[in-house]
């Protein structure tokens, strides 16, 4: 099959580019970030997917199967071009699978669709609305790509779509939201509060995506693998020491005195969980998880330890 991945030099799609090579398909990426050990059998185009560039790559490729992995959070970028890039980027996206007889999508989004609310229920399934938006706006595009592309599953019909909502990963280098959150050796918590946390290893992400594109799945998935655990035993599990705080002075230390950088809102991740039922994903695929709950907080341990001053290695 030949797959390209819209977003190819970050670290998990650069996992699952490699992977799906061994497995025998052809692999091509886009994305304005270099790759530079990239292998020379996989083509890597630095162009922006909302370009008429990134349009070229479709129509002389031909790609059978895209997995978009070009969506960004707001702890890379700012909010004007975040929407930009979240939003018109997906639309994009899905313009040139229908103008070019794209057979699959994958679109790859986040559990924290759902929302952190006082009132949501412990599990979250496929079904229900996003909640809390206008506690953390930040949310708000990621949240607009994953309906819009959505919507592509009644409006190319002949396309298998599927939208698959990961829960928080973790792994090395140690990027995204939970690892951000991780990095110091004093991580805030909303004092009174202990959510529960998913978390999966970036291996198992892998394994998700590539069975969810080899099995052609079709729908909205939410995916996950150990059971939620506490923050604080994430914490304590990776190495680093949970700082309970009043939420005023938790909000006034965000960024200073080596917490790391949040929105106000995201507080409300720090309180309430957003913990999903993956049942629908099993089903379809299969999948089982490598790394339990220990492992995967042992082995960040070790990738990333703290070192004496306080920071991450």
């Amino acid at each position: 099959m030949r797959v390209l991945i819209p977003g190819i030099a970050g670290g998990i799609a650069r996992r699952l580019a490699l992977r799906l090579r061994e497995g025998g398909h052809e692999v091509a990426g886009i994305d304005i970030r270099p790759w530079r050990d990239a292998p020379k059998d996989i083509q890597v185009h630095p162009v922006d997917v909302r370009k008429r560039a990134a349009e070229d790559v479709f129509r002389r490729w031909k790609p059978e199967a895209v997995v978009h992995m070009a969506t960004v959070t707001a702890f890379t970028v700012p909010g004007g071009e975040r929407g930009r890039i979240n939003l018109d980027g997906t639309k994009a996206l899905f313009d040139h699978c229908a103008t070019h007889g794209v057979k699959q999508v994958l679109f790859v989004g986040r559990h924290t669709f759902y929302g952190a609310a006082p009132d949501s229920p412990l599990y979250h399934s496929e079904d229900e609305p996003p909640r809390a938006l206008e506690a953390i706006p930040e949310l708000a595009d990621l949240v607009a790509a994953d309906l819009y592309a959505a919507t592509a599953l009644w409006r190319m019909p002949d396309v298998t779509t599927a939208v698959l909502r990961l829960v928080y990963t973790l792994g090395t280098p140690g990027t995204g939201t939970l690892a951000n959150l991780l990095r110091g050796k004093r991580v805030p918590m909303v004092l009174g509060y202990d959510p529960l946390f998913h978390v999966l290893q970036e291996e198992d992400v892998v394994t998700a995506l590539q069975l969810a594109l080899e099995k052609k799945v079709r729908g909205i998935f939410n995916v996950a693998g150990p059971a939620p655990v506490p923050l604080s035993v994430i914490i304590r599990g990776t190495g680093r020491t949970p700082v309970p705080l009043p939420s005023p002075v938790l909000s006034m230390l965000l960024g200073r005195a080596g917490f790391p950088r949040l929105s106000v809102g995201a507080t409300d991740h720090l309180r309430y969980p957003i913990v999903v039922d993956n049942k629908r994903f099993l089903e379809a695929t299969g999948f089982q998880y490598a790394y339990d709950e220990g492992r995967i907080l042992r082995a960040y341990a070790d990738a990333l330890p703290v070192d004496r001053t306080g920071h991450g290695g």
